[in-house]
C-alpha cells in the first residue's frame, strides 16, 4: 500500500511539472510579442527597417510625448476622444437592450418565442463583415457614414441578438422572487429594474465589459464607415493608417506606443472589472 501511494505521488509530481514547464513555456510565447511592443514604443530609431530588437541607441519616452505633442496631420488625442465616446455610448445602449432582451427571453412566455430565439442563433453563427456592405449602403442614405453617431448605431443595433449569455445567468434568478412581486403589485418593468437587475450585477459587468471592448478594439466597421475622413477616425484605424507608405519610417515607433497606451485602459478595467466579470461567465454557463 505504502508503495502504491508513494507512486501515485511521484506521478503527480512529474504531472505537475510537465503542466507548469508547458504553461511558462506558452506563457513566454504569449508574452513576447507585447516585451517587443513596448521595447519598439521606448526605441530612438524611429524607421520600421531593423533587424533588431534591442534599441542601439538606447530608449527614450518621446514616441509617447510626440503621439499628442505632433497632431497634424495624425491626430492620436482625437482618435483617443472619438473613440471614448463611441464606446461609451456603444456600452450604455447595448448592455440596455441586451439586459432587456435576455429577460424578456428568460422570464416571459409568448409565441414566437423559440423560433425568435433560434432565428437570434442562427443569425449569430454567420461573421458579422458579412453586413458590412449591407450597412455601409444604408448609412449612405441616411447619411450616417464618417460620422460618430453612424457607429454608434452600427455597433448597437444588433447588440440585442448577443442575448444568450445573459439569459442564462436570468435563468439562474428564482422566479418565484418575480412572482412574489408581481402579487404585491409591482409591474413587469419594476420587477425588472428594483428586483432582477439589482440581483445582476455579475452579468451587467460582464456586458459593460465585453461591449466597450467590442467599440474600443474594432477596425474593420470604421475602416469602411469612416472611409477617408481623418478626424473621426477611432484608434484602431487612426494606428493602422500610421503603418501606410507615407507615415511608417516616421510613425512606427509612435504606432507601437500607442499601441501600448490604446491597450492600458482595457487592462485596467478588466483588473477592476475581474470578479464580477468571472461570476458573470459562470453563472450564464450554470443556468
Amino acid at each position: 500500500m505504502g508503495k502504491k501511494t508513494s507512486s501515485m505521488k511521484r506521478k503527480k509530481t512529474v504531472i505537475s511539472i510537465v503542466s507548469h514547464v508547458i504553461l511558462t513555456i506558452l506563457s513566454a510565447i504569449w508574452v513576447s510579442p507585447l516585451v517587443a511592443l513596448i521595447i519598439t514604443s521606448l526605441r530612438k530609431e524611429r524607421t520600421s527597417d531593423r533587424t533588431y530588437l534591442w534599441p542601439k541607441d538606447g530608449f527614450t519616452l518621446n514616441n509617447y510625448r510626440d503621439l499628442f505633442i505632433d497632431t497634424d496631420p495624425l491626430n492620436y488625442p482625437q482618435w483617443i476622444a472619438n473613440t471614448f465616446i463611441v464606446a461609451v455610448f456603444t456600452c450604455l445602449i447595448s448592455t440596455f437592450m441586451v439586459l432587456s432582451v435576455a429577460y424578456t427571453m428568460s422570464r416571459l412566455r409568448f409565441k414566437m418565442r423559440k423560433s425568435f430565439m433560434n432565428v437570434a442563433l442562427i443569425l449569430g453563427m454567420f461573421p458579422g463583415f458579412m453586413s458590412m456592405i449591407a450597412i455601409y449602403l444604408m448609412f449612405s442614405i441616411f447619411e450616417l457614414n464618417g460620422t460618430l453617431t453612424g457607429l454608434v448605431v452600427a455597433y448597437s443595433a444588433g447588440a440585442g441578438a448577443g442575448f444568450f449569455v445573459a439569459k442564462g445567468f436570468f435563468d439562474t434568478i428564482p422566479k418565484s422572487i418575480d412572482e412574489a412581486a408581481c402579487i404585491d403589485g409591482a409591474s413587469k418593468w419594476t420587477v425588472f429594474t428594483k428586483i432582477s437587475l439589482p440581483l445582476s450585477k455579475p452579468i451587467i459587468v460582464y456586458q459593460v465589459f465585453t461591449s466597450f471592448m467590442a467599440a474600443w478594439t474594432d477596425f474593420i466597421l470604421v475602416a469602411i464607415l469612416q472611409g477617408d475622413n481623418v478626424g473621426k477616425y477611432t484608434v484602431a484605424k487612426g494606428l493602422y493608417t500610421m503603418l501606410e507608405r507615407d507615415y511608417i519610417n516616421l510613425y512606427f515607433t509612435r504606432f507601437c506606443a500607442g499601441s501600448v497606451l490604446i491597450s492600458i485602459p482595457l487592462i485596467i478595467l478588466f483588473i477592476a472589472m475581474q470578479k464580477c466579470y468571472t461570476e458573470g461567465v459562470a453563472g450564464a454557463v450554470k443556468g
